[in-house]
């Protein structure tokens, strides 16, 4: 099979010879088609409110662009093995595209000097030169005189997938000019894909990897083997943010996604802006986050409910931001996967709103955030031929004159005329109303947008074959304010960073999208004489942390794996603290992990839905949530500055305790309990056991509320985790569930009551002895409940046991006919009641040897008793174990919250990859 690399070099010699051979005739032609058109192409730009747009030699050059150095990337129109142009996927970040060249023109003029960067890579023989690289991602600094960019090396032939090249950052500095790679060591810069650079202010830089460099080091405490792990989809790697020097040290990793983080980019205030691929659980959306140079005040900037904003309503993605001069984003809106190479340039008033239609709490009313900054018949989802042309990259200038650098081609057909000679011809309506137009490939060349004078002007327009595409002008702008590490003029606590932990907290569970979900208020809520303690819906905190997923070399992953279902991959627990009478809550969490949080009841089972976003803090750092949120929600939530002020105004006054409560738990004003008790007594630790000691009723009130406690130590199986962190938690405690090794024991488990012989038994509890197809004798039996519960292979699914089969998955009621133990029938009825017959193919009865009709007869389903959804979904089996259930005190309360914790997660079947059987 020939190598992609030879086909593309082939392509590549074959597009070029032909675009030279064509050159002079194909300019005259555009030439003569961009006057004849002149009216049509004004009509294309009249949605940026233009009058005017230059073809070939038509114009002048601008006096003040002409006098900017612009860079930017010449390559083969990606086109695939039919020779249509390749679909390719923003998921899909370190895909390879050989055949891109590095220009740099001195001048922004059409009749300006290209000058080759790349083609230097093979005069100092880095690389040979018939081979072909490819550089994406190019960015400037902010004084106009470096660039950085990413390049990846040829590809080797025959060799596998994991010994191809990495993508690698590069810089070239204009000044100097000279080019080289940025991490020096070939050993270091293969350590991962390397791409979309950007400039610190203070030198560094921030680049997207799949190098996931902490994340290795804390796979590594675990005990688990180093690897990059691959996103919620198991496709390809993840790539998160990272950061290092200007002479490639220090690499740090800033961002933990368990999918997605790209295109980082600066903004004036130093935050780094960037695309998220969310992708937990029923989220798949990549929206706008911002997040501090050192990984600290991580938050979601724009997005979320903002996604079917694309041509016809259909839905787009928010990638490559910049900042505009005025304060807003350019974001290039388009579709996931696309064969045009394109998408819409998109201003998106960050300021005031976090989605289109939804305001900031100090944001207007009226107005939609988003403005297309394009004509209005550019379609940006490929759901149609986009008559206003192709954009497929931006970059604007911060001169004051409101111009922007992209990459465009002209909408255009492919046409036979009357000697049956296939032609290309611009769009018109005409063309396009025609039956079955045929598109032809796009022609990227670059252009200057005037969204003032509201002009296009040509700067390169294109070749047939060859693609223009990420310009970039080397023009110094102010620069971008630092963000030291740390939190500016606040020290950070060394004994939490020396912990490799940082808190977090909730002002109140109970404030739900700025609404007091309390029936009397948190006040009375949180007053132990006016609410009893049992009355109190929200009791505990889990923190629940991503389990990475290694790739299918390192281990085989099959579905059942993952259990009745993989929406939540693998979890682990990180613990659990108590929720204060108020509502909030404050805790310690391990730093550089991605974790999330429920909110349990007194029974330890979660009663809201799953959090569906990663959280994350850096050692010392102290995250603020004023409440939670609901998944359908459209209010701001996540973003500090956009929401409203939290509903729980905390103690009134200074000195004095919450009514009601222990005096010396005294407060200051505006302080919730958790500040409280964390001033006072430390930061909540978490435990791996749930634990309650009623800490805050005044005893010369009210009587002190009983303790209780589920603690791993009463089980008596093996517990989820080690004796060290049962004992003592640290930063690296989990509770890693397998069914097999922890919840098919508790079925296993002898419940036998024994006579005061020591040998007669007088109850059997053992869950196996009635949930199973055969009595101890081995006599056939229906099992209780129509429920198997034993640790054989399932005759279903061999990689599941049998009791966890029949738990989540839909069954038939069994009977025993002669000994035998087989589905139960039943005649089928119709809407009236009525019994169905058989009937032959032309309608009529079918009758038995006696001349009666004979009934369909079918099965009867057995719903499961367990549902992957969480524990409070699975009624069937824990309204048995509750007070005055027919299995009350079968179960203790430790396997009652291990079940709960485990059904909560996912109901995974393993929750660590490497204890997964391999074949």
């Amino acid at each position: 099979m020939t190598s992609r690399r030879s086909q593309y070099k082939a392509r590549k010699s074959e597009t070029y010879s032909k675009s030279f051979a064509q050159k002079d005739n194909t300019n005259i032609t555009f030439v003569i088609s961009f006057v004849m058109l002149l009216s049509l192409i004004i009509l294309l730009v009249s949605g940026c409110g233009g009058s005017q747009i230059g073809g070939e030699d038509t114009q002048e050059p601008d006096a003040v662009v002409q006098d900017l150095p612009i860079v930017y990337i010449r390559r083969p129109l990606p086109l695939d093995e039919d020779g249509m142009p390749q679909t390719l996927n923003l998921l899909e970040p370190a895909e390879f595209n050989p055949g891109a060249e590095l220009i740099l023109r001195e001048l922004a003029s059409p009749s300006a000097m290209e000058i080759s960067l790349s083609q230097r890579l093979f005069d100092e023989e880095i690389f040979a030169a018939d081979e072909l690289i490819d550089i994406k991602d190019i960015s400037v600094s902010d004084d106009g005189s470096m660039l950085v960019f990413a390049l990846r090396a040829p590809e080797i032939e025959n060799a596998d997938e994991e010994d191809q090249p990495t993508w690698n950052i590069w810089q070239y500095d204009l000044n100097a000019d000279t080019l080289s790679r940025v991490i020096t060591s070939d050993l270091i810069a293969e350590q991962g894909q390397d791409i979309a650079p950007a400039f610190l202010p203070d030198g560094r830089i921030v680049f997207s990897s799949s190098r996931q460099q902490s994340n290795k080091s804390t796979l590594l405490d675990e005990g688990k083997p180093q690897y990059e792990g691959q996103d919620e989809d198991r496709r390809v790697d993840a790539f998160v943010i990272h950061t290092m020097n200007a002479d490639g040290t220090n690499v740090r990793q800033i961002t933990f996604n368990q999918s997605h983080d790209l295109d980082p980019h600066v903004l004036r205030d130093g935050r780094i802006v960037f695309s998220r691929w969310d992708n937990m659980g029923s989220r798949n959306n990549v929206n706008l986050y911002t997040v501090n140079p050192d990984g600290r005040n991580l938050q979601i900037l724009y997005g979320h409910h903002s996604h079917n904003t694309g041509t016809n309503g259909n839905r787009i993605e928010f990638v490559n931001p910049q900042e505009l001069p005025d304060g807003r984003l350019l974001s290039m809106t388009r579709a996931r996967s696309i064969s045009k190479l394109s998408g819409d340039l998109t201003s998106i008033d960050v300021t005031n709103f976090t989605d289109n239609n939804i305001a900031t709490i100090s944001g207007p009313t009226t107005d939609n955030a988003q403005i297309s900054l394009t004509p209005d018949n550019v379609s940006n989802d490929e759901s149609e031929i986009s008559a206003g042309g192709y954009f497929n990259s931006a970059y604007p200038l911060w001169d004051g004159t409101e111009r922007i650098l992209t990459s465009w081609s002209l909408c255009r057909l492919t046409e036979v005329d009357t000697t049956g000679t296939e032609q290309i011809v611009p769009c018109d309506e005409e063309r396009l109303a025609a039956e079955d137009p045929v598109e032809a490939a796009p022609k990227f060349g670059i252009w200057m947008l005037n969204l003032l004078e509201n002009t296009f002007q040509p700067i390169e327009t294109g070749e047939e074959g060859i693609m223009y595409s990420e310009v970039v002008a080397m023009q110094p702008r102010a620069t971008a304010a630092f963000i030291p590490d740390g939190v500016a003029g606040i020290d950070l606590d060394s004994d939490l960073v020396d912990e490799k932990v940082g808190t977090v907290h909730i002002r109140s569970v109970y404030d739900l999208d700025g609404v007091d979900t309390t029936p009397s208020g948190i006040d009375v809520m949180a007053d132990p004489v006016l609410t009893a303690v049992d009355a109190r819906p929200a009791r505990f905190l889990r923190i629940v942390k991503a389990v990475s997923m290694p790739d299918r070399d390192l281990v085989q992953l099959n579905g059942a794996a993952f259990g009745r279902s993989s929406n939540q991959l693998m979890r682990e627990i990180l613990g659990y603290v108590p929720i204060e009478p108020d509502g909030s809550v404050k805790f310690k969490v391990p730093a550089n992990v991605s974790f999330t949080i429920s909110v349990l009841d007194a029974n330890g089972q979660r009663i809201t839905g799953r959090h569906q976003n990663w959280l994350q803090v850096k050692p010392g750092e102290a995250m603020e949530c004023r409440g939670c949120h609901t998944a359908s929600s459209e209010l701001p939530h996540g973003r500090m500055d956009a929401q409203p002020d939290s509903v729980h105004a905390g103690a009134m006054t200074t000195g004095a305790s919450y009514p009601n409560t222990e005096p010396a738990l005294f407060a200051d004003a505006g302080e919730t309990m958790a500040e409280v008790w964390s001033r006072i007594n430390g930061v909540r630790t978490p435990d791996l056991d749930i634990e309650f000691i009623d800490d805050w009723s005044d005893p010369a009130v009210i009587a002190k509320a009983e303790s209780f406690q589920w603690r791993y130590d009463d089980l008596n199986t093996d517990p989820p985790a080690t004796l060290g962190c049962m004992a003592d938690w640290n930063a690296l405690c989990r509770i890693t569930i397998n069914y097999v090794d922890h919840i098919q024991p508790i079925w296993d488990l002898p419940r036998i009551t024994l006579d005061v012989d020591g040998i007669t038994v007088l109850t059997d509890n053992t869950c196996t002895t009635c949930h199973s197809n055969a009595d101890s004798m081995g006599v056939v039996q229906v099992p209780a409940a129509q429920l198997e519960l034993v640790n054989t292979p399932s005759t279903d699914n061999a990689d599941l046991l049998t009791s966890y089969r029949e738990l989540f998955f839909g069954d038939n009621e069994q009977e025993i006919i002669n000994g035998a133990l087989i589905d139960r029938l039943i005649p089928l009825l119709d809407g009236n009641g009525d019994p169905v017959f058989e009937v032959d193919d032309e309608g009529e009865l079918i009758l038995d040897a006696n001349g009666d009709p004979i009934p369909v007869m079918v099965t009867v389903g057995v719903s499961p008793a367990l549902s992957s959804g969480g524990s409070i979904f699975s009624g069937r089996l824990f309204n048995l174990l509750q007070p005055g259930g027919s299995h009350d005190g079968y179960l203790t309360g430790a396997e009652r919250k291990l079940l709960s914790e485990w059904l909560d997660i996912g109901a995974q079947y393993y929750n660590n990859p490497f204890d997964v059987p391999q074949n």
